[in-house]
């Protein structure tokens, strides 16, 4: 059978992990497994993104087994003419040492039978902690049967790694071919964005009632209209108020004239997510506040964008995010100077906290919220207390991440106004967020979620 695509490329990965088990190592990797939505059927089947990163294979029932020599051995479904006439094509284990080059593939129904005879006489056994229910019960018994059979010269695996440390540390940096495929995600993303924008305005112009159900399924038509598999997460379509519960659901709120929407939304593209959010006014033209708001977190985005490059910390763009936004939340009176003190203050004491309540990025790949160290591990021990100024709880400081070329992440900086006490009533209900995916390149970081316009002139031009 001729070799699926990018099967190569996913050898190469699969190899340098063998490199890191050690003498003696073998990984276990499963993948998801299906999940009941109601009573005869099932949630759409979404792979495990390690299992998927090292194999490029979408099917359920599949498990890979990956020795320190490099050998590697799959266990996916059998070939099932009957079943396959219900749930679709299965490419087998007699096709699957072929097509994704693989040495050895055999039935998953053999697995508990053939596990423990892979795990004799080896010394360590890797497989991700805390990510697969019951996993590690499953390794507990496959190592009993090992033991069972020490009076026969079998030797059992004494250690237990989790492979997560080993392949969390690959999957930060991004190859070409991911960057591409993030880059082709990202697109799609923006044009579904755009086409929300423009059926909010041309709906409100045409005296229709628009709701924000209407602007998701503007987004999930883009998305499938071009080839994406899935959303790469719940999208948030947030109208009015609702801009200020930041992770609000699409509902059936009105999206009324004079409002701002805030969407927060990206597909999921052969296993790779994009993340976009953008706040626009519902019928294409801001307000006096909301232009000031908007002006303010989009300023404060440009910050993070300048701060974000090779060789900065990952911990840089938020705190040039703080900065700006704490300056402007002073400027527009939304904090009391005579009662907060000056921006200095306001950092320290994390005042603006009342508006901006979450980090300004994170990392992005094959999940939305990709895994990751966000600690520097050259400096992991370099460590120092400080307590919060808000909740008092002691927090251990610790290096922030160095960021390096072909590492991926978020820009989202936000402000939330609610009613409360000195707050300017102009403001109130007004929620923001801008948010754009990184590369990290080497003289700065590459934006690659700029299909869809970002400045607010930019935006009602594209709405009129």
């Amino acid at each position: 059978m001729t070799p699926l695509p990018n099967s190569a490329l996913y050898a190469q990965r699969r190899a340098r992990l063998a490199q890191q088990l050690g003498e003696g190592g073998i990984a276990i990797v499963p993948t998801a497994p299906e999940r009941p939505r109601n009573r005869d059927s099932d949630f759409l089947y979404r792979h495990d993104s390690y299992f998927y990163y090292l194999t490029g294979f979408a099917e359920p029932g599949a498990c890979l087994v990956l020795a320190a020599d490099g050998t590697s051995t799959l266990f996916c479904q059998p070939k099932d003419l009957e079943r396959e006439i219900w749930d679709g094509y299965r490419l087998g284990p007699e096709a699957a040492v072929a097509a994704l080059g693989m040495d050895a593939a055999h039935s998953s129904a053999t697995l508990e039978a053939q596990l423990p005879r892979l795990l004799e006489n080896r010394s360590r056994v890797w497989f991700p902690f805390a990510t697969h229910e019951g996993l590690a019960a499953r390794v507990e018994g496959w190592l009993a049967k090992v033991r069972a059979r020490v009076r026969f010269g079998a030797l059992c695996p004494a250690e237990q790694g989790d492979l997560c440390t080993l392949l969390d540390e690959m999957r930060l940096f991004k190859d070409a071919h991911e960057q591409d495929v993030m880059r082709r995600a990202a697109a799609i993303s923006a044009q579904a964005h755009i086409r929300a924008m423009q059926c909010s305005a041309r709906m409100l112009r045409a005296g229709e009632d628009v709701r924000e159900y209407h602007l998701d399924a503007e987004l999930l038509h883009e998305f499938r209209r071009q080839g994406s598999q899935a959303v790469a997460y719940n999208s948030i379509v947030a109208a009015g108020a609702n801009a200020c519960v930041l992770h609000y659901r699409a509902d059936a709120a009105p999206v009324r004239a004079g409002e701002l929407v805030l969407i927060d939304a990206g597909c999921e593209l052969d296993g790779y997510a994009s993340d976009i959010t953008r706040t626009f006014p519902a019928d294409g033209r801001f307000t006096g506040p909301q232009r000031a708001l908007y002006d303010l977190v989009l300023a404060s985005q440009d910050a993070a964008v300048a701060a974000t490059r090779a060789g900065a910390r990952f911990n840089d763009p938020h705190d040039a995010t703080v900065a700006v936004l704490s300056q402007g939340l002073l400027d527009l009176g939304l904090l009391d100077r005579n009662k907060v003190g000056t921006v200095q203050d306001v950092i320290e004491k994390r005042a603006y906290f009342q508006f901006y309540m979450h980090r300004t990025g994170h990392w992005l790949g094959m999940d939305v919220h990709d895994c990751g160290s966000y600690v520097e591990p050259t400096e992991v021990g370099q460590a120092s207390q400080r307590r919060d100024p808000l909740s008092g709880e002691a927090i251990t400081n610790r290096p922030s991440r160095i960021l390096h070329p072909g590492m991926v992440l978020t820009i989202e900086p936000g402000l939330y106004v609610r009613p409360a006490p000195g707050v300017p009533e102009a403001f109130y209900h007004i929620g923001i967020r801008i948010e754009d995916d990184a590369i990290v390149t080497d003289g700065g970081c590459e934006l690659i979620t700029r299909g869809v316009p970002v400045k607010a002139d930019e935006i009602e031009a594209l709405m009129r």
